[in-house]
């Protein structure tokens, strides 16, 4: 088997230069990567690797670059050097934080304190119809689908772990006491929003209505920390 010509791409990788080939590599790794996977990416062996590994990670250190090479759990990853961390998150909170109207972070604690819920109790817990808001919360990951209710068929709608991720919350027990706020389910049997249009044509499979009120002002609302 060793005697069999090389294809153009075997060829080529064993021209590459090490350290920068390396650096292409660990650029678009999403996990750790130990020597040998690497040495078999860039086609050099798996000492030189290590050993070129090792050199890479004490440069950047000696030139404090923004980045930094560390070897974890098992293997070598990028991460960003501490000592710049805070322009970072500044970056992720202030200039990529999504933005969701006052209407969309009631109809989000709503869900929170009452889950599993349909829209319709949703709507007669905040006086107003929030198909949209829903919709807009199902798209943004932070609401899903519970299921149906038993009597009505409705759709019933739970916060998801992207929620529970954006509000820094391991479990909805660290929630905030404030449920007794909000009415009791059984209470509020007669005060029903009745199903709109649109939320009918939903659950039955049918396209959804025009985006309302609050889904079309989503963008110039309050953030979500």
């Amino acid at each position: 088997m060793s005697d069999l010509p090389k294809g153009p791409h075997e060829l080529e990788l064993e021209m590459l230069e090490l350290r920068p080939a390396l650096e292409a590599v660990l650029m678009v790794a999403d996990q750790p990567l130990d020597h040998l996977t690497l040495a078999q990416a860039v086609g050099h062996p798996p000492y030189d690797v290590e050993d070129a590994l090792t050199e890479l990670a004490a440069e950047y250190d000696e030139q404090q670059r923004g980045f930094e090479l560390r070897n974890v759990a098992g293997g070598w990853r990028y991460f960003t050097r501490e000592t710049y961390a805070s322009a970072v998150e500044r970056f992720v909170l202030e200039g990529q934080q999504a933005r969701l109207t006052q209407a969309a972070l009631e109809t989000l604690a709503v869900v929170a304190y009452r889950q599993p819920i349909s829209r319709s109790r949703i709507s007669a817990i905040r006086g107003v119809n929030v198909d949209g808001v829903v919709r807009t919360l199902v798209t943004r990951g932070l609401l899903e689908e519970a299921g149906h209710d038993g009597e009505s068929g409705a759709i019933l709608y739970r916060t998801s772990s992207y929620f529970l991720e954006r509000m820094g919350l391991a479990s909805l027990s660290d929630l905030p006491d404030i449920a007794p706020m909000l009415p009791a389910i059984e209470d509020m049997e007669d005060d029903l929003v009745p199903e709109s249009p649109a939320e009918a044509a939903e659950e039955s499979g049918a396209a959804a209505a025009e985006p309302s009120d609050d889904e079309l002002g989503e963008e110039t609302g309050e953030r979500v920390d």
